[in-house]
């Protein structure tokens, strides 16, 4: 699944392989680099807005500028989406928590196991910011497949899925 996981945007002057792999050493610094800037934050307890906001601005410029050359299902631009979704959870900007989580589900659903709990988990939060926004059926259709994929994985008198189960009556 690697050639899927680093998949190439289909341009018609295709990138060269230098300048891929340039744009995969860019993102694996800017990765690292945001790695670092969360870290400090959580060392000198900059929990600011401020802070979360010049993040989430990392993750807008590394993803357009990563978007030139990958496609949204590249791993790098996964990983900077990921992040990016959450600053939004963070500052509380529940639609653009939301638009970064539809564009993740589908790629983690095809790079990732049938059962895996990092796309029960995506599920999950999608309901949720689906409720919270005030979208029932996309809520409960998200929580539901969450569900699912944790009776697997769990089995189905996990704890954690009858809280989800409550969540659903309780909406």
């Amino acid at each position: 699944q690697d050639k899927e996981k680093l998949e190439i945007r289909k341009l018609n002057d295709p990138p060269s392989a230098e300048m891929v792999r340039d744009m995969i050493k860019y993102a694996r610094n800017v990765i690292e680099e945001f790695r670092r800037a969360k870290h400090y934050k959580y060392i000198l307890c900059l929990t600011t807005t401020l802070l979360a906001c010049e993040l989430l601005e990392i993750c807008e410029l590394s993803l357009d500028k990563m978007g030139a050359v990958f496609e949204d299902s590249n791993v790098y631009m996964l990983h900077m989406m990921y992040q990016a979704m959450g600053v939004c959870l963070y500052v509380q900007d529940w639609e653009g928590a939301l638009r970064y989580g539809q564009k993740i589900i589908r790629p983690y659903s095809k790079h990732y196991p049938s059962y895996s709990l990092n796309v029960a988990s995506m599920w999950l939060k999608l309901g949720r910011l689906y409720n919270a926004l005030e979208n029932r059926a996309a809520g409960v259709k998200a929580l539901k497949r969450a569900i699912a994929i944790m009776e697997v994985a769990h089995g189905k008198d996990h704890p954690y899925i009858s809280e989800i189960k409550k969540e659903l009556e309780d909406h």
